[in-house]
């Protein structure tokens, strides 16, 4: 039996993590108390966006993204098939229609020239958005999805679900950071156990947009507010102007991301470190994402690409190594296809996942069971291939 369990993702809770949850449980209000917007605050800093609104999660975000955007029935968005399913379900969420944009080879992030083709193909107006993922935490360029986003009068999400504190260098030189919204309207974020700031379920939505912000607070709870009232019987008084949903987060999981997010910097750097041997070791042996000069890659995934994937997994779990597939191309599920996307043309994405796995990526990974992972990735590279 082997002495290893190394998963591919891992949360990591400190003492300063469970002494916040604590206080907060000892408090006078678990929701809708004073923590959720110091996280906000906090959170709208690090990315140096304007404005943040905490959420239940991730995929809440999305849908309040979408709708904060007005797209409906019969509109249309691109994104890549390369992701978290929310991505996409975002848009049907609404009835709006899902397009994918193959990806990039090299990077696994959605190519932008074949976003351009796409475009290109319909008359101008066919599409109301773009969804780029940062995968793996690897950031999109979004200064130059900016620019064809505008020629075609555009709206941009980011999925910064797995990049917060990612970055890349625009034209000016300067450091634009994942969720700051310099080029997106809207982008959203996820703090489930596996991502670097871990809340247990939640999300966060970041923009610098003063309209979107107040659509999205008013969205988040039921549509009720006691802002802007058509009238006013007293003190106890409120509306529900809008049909909104309960997507809050609560204070007890927001007090566990205000002490994740203090730490994610020096986080970062450890996930960088970790990458950076895999990268070392696996140079000429092993195809992995190729982050290009002048990125910072937050690395929420190591991803590799192998032949003989099947066999090389089943391999691996037998010592101890547990991987995981990101991901599935979604127009390959049995929903998309059901509704036109069985002969999607997106090979690029297809033949990605025919070969790819995510090995150990989190910052408590330690030296002998990273060791461990190399080691026996290359016994089997070095036998098979």
């Amino acid at each position: 039996m082997t002495k290893f369990n190394i998963p591919y993702g891992r949360h990591n809770i400190e003492q300063d993590d469970i002494d916040s949850v604590v206080k907060t449980l000892q408090s006078d209000l678990l929701t809708q108390g004073p923590k959720v917007e110091e996280f906000e605050h906090k959170f709208a800093k690090y990315v140096g966006a304007k404005y943040a609104v905490a959420m239940c999660n991730a995929t809440a975000g999305l849908h309040l993204a979408v709708l904060s955007l007005n797209l409906k029935k019969g509109d249309r968005i691109i994104t890549t098939p390369i992701t978290f399913a929310s991505s996409a379900n975002c848009a049907r969420f609404v009835d709006a229609e899902v397009w994918f944009a193959d990806i990039n080879p090299e990077t696994y992030l959605i190519d932008i020239d074949k976003t351009r083709e796409l475009l290109k193909s319909k008359p101008k107006g066919f599409f109301k958005g773009i969804i780029p993922v940062n995968f793996g935490g690897l950031p999109v360029n979004l200064e130059d999805f900016k620019k064809l986003a505008d020629e075609y009068d555009l709206w941009i999400i980011e999925d910064s679900c797995h990049s917060p504190g990612g970055n890349f260098t625009n034209s000016k030189k300067k450091d634009q950071y994942c969720g700051n919204g310099n080029y997106a309207d809207i982008s959203v974020f996820s703090f489930h156990p596996v991502k670097h700031i871990a809340c247990g379920e939640g999300g966060m939505i970041t923009t610098n947009s003063k309209e979107i912000y107040d659509r999205v607070m008013l969205l988040r709870t039921h549509g009720i507010t006691k802002n802007n009232m058509k009238e006013n019987h007293g003190n106890w008084y409120y509306e529900m102007q809008t049909l909104g949903f309960n997507y809050r987060l609560t204070d007890i999981h927001a007090s566990l991301g205000i002490t994740q997010l203090a730490k994610n910097d020096k986080r970062i750097i450890k996930r960088n470190q970790i990458a950076n041997k895999y990268i070392k070791a696996f140079n000429g042996k092993v195809k992995f994402q190729h982050t290009p000069p002048g990125y910072l890659n937050a690395y929420h995934l190591f991803v590799v690409e192998v032949k003989k994937r099947k066999k090389f997994f089943e391999f691996l779990v037998t010592e101890g190594i547990v991987p995981q597939i990101h991901y599935i191309p979604l127009h390959t599920f049995p929903y998309y296809k059901s509704i036109g996307y069985e002969n999607a043309d997106l090979k690029n994405a297809e033949n990605y996942y025919k070969n790819c796995f995510s090995l150990p990526m989190y910052p408590s990974l330690s030296d002998e069971e990273q060791n461990h992972v190399i080691k026996k990735v290359l016994e089997f590279v070095n036998k098979e291939y």
